[in-house]
């Protein structure tokens, strides 16, 4: 190279051609002390870090379960697995008692899109007796049907002149009709068929036997009441025929539903007491009609 170029790294104050005796009086010692930590020089800027506290014998604190505590929860588990099984064997007994009382526990199901009533015939119903129980529940459906029918046939009669209390009556057998079918003979063959209970079966009877009277009284309708025009019977048909083939019409169909459901809940009835007389629940149910006013005497 053409010039020379200093050290970058030396200091500008030291002589190279002093006499280095000194440095090597000083056993060629750094000017920076030594040890564990590194500490710098009194002339520099620069400041030491702080010393980190060290101990050699720190421990760490790891909790460990001793053996009595772990036995002490396996004593704490088997206990409240006991206690479970105990629960589970008390709620099988009383199931079982319920079972044997012929209490059932009825969840409302029927209709499936707003529930209402509590009806399963698969599921409850012999399978001996489902074809009668099937038959019973179209003709309670039957109900529904010709009651709304005979409802709309009436207001429109009403619309072309009739008169107002037949649209009363039509409302009245509608409203009243549903609800008591269900309740004074459907609900009783369910739970006579069920239970096989000769009492349910001589209510059904007794009330199935109105329901058949007045299916066949609503299919003729005679002029007893209200000239008849608050049924849609045959004889209000035909007296319409002559006057509004409209309202004819609508009669007309309220007397094919009326003559239907008539036949049906004769069909019903009759294989009803064909089951009840073969099972011998006939003279079950004399002896406990005679059992009952002996005790009504006393």
């Amino acid at each position: 190279m053409g010039s020379y170029d200093n050290n970058p790294f030396a200091d500008d104050d030291v002589n190279p051609f002093a006499d280095g005796a000194k440095g090597k009086a000083s056993g060629g010692r750094s000017q920076f002390g030594a040890g564990s930590f590194f500490s710098t020089s009194s002339s520099s800027k620069l400041s030491p870090l702080p010393h980190e506290p060290y101990d050699r014998s720190a421990t760490v604190d790891i909790p460990l379960d001793s053996t009595k505590d772990l036995k002490a929860r396996e004593k704490e588990l088997e206990a409240r697995e006991a206690e479970l099984k105990k629960r589970e064997q008390e709620l099988k007994r009383k199931e079982d008692a319920i079972a044997r009382a012929g209490i059932v526990i009825e969840e409302k199901n029927w209709p499936p899109l707003f529930p209402i009533i509590h009806h399963d015939i698969a599921a409850e119903i012999p399978i001996h007796l489902q074809r009668i129980q099937y038959v019973a529940f179209t003709t309670w459906l039957g109900v529904i049907t010709c009651l709304t029918w005979n409802l709309v046939a009436v207001s429109v009669a009403w619309a072309y002149g009739g008169a107002m209390s037949n649209w009363f009556l039509a409302v009245i057998y509608l409203i009243s009709g549903v609800p008591g079918s269900f309740t004074l003979w459907y609900r009783p063959l369910y739970r006579a068929s069920r239970t096989d209970s000769a009492l349910k079966f001589g209510w059904f009877f007794l009330c199935y036997s109105v329901h058949c009277f007045f299916c066949a009284y609503a299919a003729i309708a005679p002029p007893f009441f209200f000239n008849g025009e608050s049924l849609t019977g045959i004889l209000p048909a035909l007296e319409e025929l002559t006057s509004n083939s409209l309202v004819a019409g609508f009669y007309f169909a309220g007397f094919a539903c009326f003559a239907i459901e008539t036949m049906l809940s004769l069909w019903v009835i009759q294989q009803v007491y064909h089951y009840f007389r073969g099972t011998g629940k006939a003279t079950e149910l004399r002896k406990a009609a005679a059992r009952e006013t002996m005790m009504a005497a006393l």
